[in-house]
């Protein structure tokens, strides 16, 4: 089953609440948090606070994606707060295993993160370990950036080692996914795919989220 993951990034914050109500009635299936620290990357989002108020006002599973330094301090906070999936960037972890390891713990669901100037290859002796595999389509720091095009090979790549190593492991993709990228992403074999302003910055939540499944779809049936 393929999954469409809002990011509340580009959300309205004065009223997100809604925001996130009105994505979960459109037919959402997960509710994507980005979480930035200005030091990985330069910015800053937000934190287990908010993590804390979207719990409160759905049932969806909350992605959340640390790009942070250091997330193994910060894991149990999250838990905390109610995430359901927490994700952690390969080049932010010393030891990766070990704070993969702390995720699954929890009893939550755990992912690795690539940028998108990582190979794939630095996950194969995790890649057994991980609930899903995070690659990104832009540089992680800001909203709304492009597209980069050579994710799509990397996505194949990934999904070629995860078949064969016999995995369930999921693909999720973040960056510049809307109407004219969805359907090459799904192509080369990804499973989540997180739209944030795409999502949130149309008239119709609804109609949209059901054209980027349409679009996944079409692709699935060629």
């Amino acid at each position: 089953m393929k999954l469409i993951a809002p990011s509340i990034l580009s959300a309205d914050f004065t009223k997100l609440a809604d925001e996130i109500r009105s994505v979960e009635a459109a037919g959402a299936d997960w509710i994507h948090v980005d979480v930035m620290d200005g030091h990985f990357v330069p910015n800053i989002t937000m934190g287990p606070l908010i993590v804390k108020a979207v719990r409160q006002v759905t049932a969806l599973p909350i992605d959340v994606h640390l790009m942070i330094e250091n997330p193994e301090c910060y894991i149990k906070n999250f838990v905390e707060a109610g995430a359901s999936l927490i994700s952690v960037h390969v080049e932010a972890c010393l030891h990766l295993s070990r704070t993969i390891r702390l995720v699954k713990e929890t009893g939550l669901q755990a992912g690795a993160v690539l940028n998108p100037s990582t190979p794939v290859d630095q996950l194969q002796w995790v890649l057994d370990d991980v609930d899903f595999v995070l690659i990104m389509s832009v540089n992680p720091g800001f909203e709304g950036q492009s597209f980069i095009p050579k994710t799509v090979e990397k996505i194949r790549n990934m999904r070629q080692m995860i078949d064969a190593m016999k995995l369930t492991t999921l693909i999720e993709v973040d960056g510049g996914i809307n109407d004219s990228t969805i359907s090459e992403v799904a192509g080369a074999g990804a499973d989540v795919f997180v739209a944030g302003s795409a999502i949130f910055g149309s008239r119709d939540y609804g109609r949209t989220i059901q054209r980027l499944r349409k679009s996944i779809h079409d692709t699935e049936l060629k």
